[in-house]
C-alpha cells in the first residue's frame, strides 16, 4: 500500500491511496450501486451528519462574512450596505437560506444517530437541505462581493469551491432528496 498527496480544488487535505497486489472482483450490474447500498443494511447516516453540520456552519459563516462586508465596504462615499438593492438582496438571501430549518434537520439526524436508530432518511434530509443552503450561500457570497468575489484575493471563491466539493461528497442534494422520498415511502 502506498499513499500520496492528492490536491483538491477546495484546498482540503486528501490522499491518493494505492493498494498493490489486490485483485478486484468485477460485478456486471451497472446502475445498481444505490440499491445495493440500501440493501446491505449499512446506514451511512452517521457519516452524512457531520458533513451536513459542517455545510450549515459554512453557510452561516458565508452569510455573516458578507454582512460584515456590506457594513464596512464603501463606494461613492457611502457604505454599500445602505444601498436599497443590496439590503433587499441580503434580506431575501437570509429568508432563502432558512438556516434554522437546516440546523433542525441536522440536529434531528444527529439525535437519531446518538439514539442508535435508523438514520438513513433523516441523514439524507439533512444532507439535501444543507447542500442546498451551502450552494445558495456560496453563490450569493460571490455575487455580493462583486469582482473581488471571484478572485483568490478574497475567501468567497474558496467558499464556492468548498461548497461544490461538499455537495458532491456522499451524494448531492438531488440524490438525497430522492433517497429521502424513497425511504419515506414516496
Amino acid at each position: 500500500m502506498s499513499r500520496g498527496h492528492l490536491a483538491l480544488v477546495d484546498s482540503r487535505g486528501a490522499s491518493q491511496i494505492t493498494f498493490d497486489g489486490v485483485k478486484l472482483a468485477r460485478r456486471r450490474r451497472a446502475g445498481r450501486g444505490r440499491q445495493g447500498l440500501d440493501r446491505t443494511g449499512a446506514d451511512p447516516g452517521p457519516r452524512l451528519c457531520r458533513p451536513g453540520r459542517r455545510d450549515a456552519r459554512t453557510a452561516t459563516a458565508a452569510f455573516e462574512i458578507t454582512l460584515d462586508y456590506l457594513k464596512t465596504r464603501s463606494q461613492f462615499g457611502q457604505l454599500i450596505g445602505t444601498f436599497q438593492a443590496l439590503q433587499h438582496r441580503a434580506a431575501k438571501w437570509f429568508t432563502d437560506l432558512d438556516l434554522e430549518t437546516t440546523r433542525s434537520c441536522v440536529e434531528a439526524a444527529l439525535e437519531a444517530a446518538d439514539a442508535g436508530g435508523d438514520t438513513r432518511a433523516l441523514a439524507s434530509l439533512a444532507k439535501a437541505k444543507a447542500s442546498e443552503v451551502l450552494h445558495l450561500a456560496s453563490n450569493e457570497m460571490v455575487q455580493m462581493h462583486g469582482g473581488i468575489g471571484m478572485t483568490d484575493a478574497h475567501d468567497s471563491g474558496l467558499y464556492m469551491k468548498r461548497a461544490r466539493v461538499a455537495e458532491a461528497l456522499f451524494g448531492g442534494a438531488a440524490f438525497h432528496r430522492d433517497r429521502y422520498a424513497r425511504l419515506s415511502g414516496f
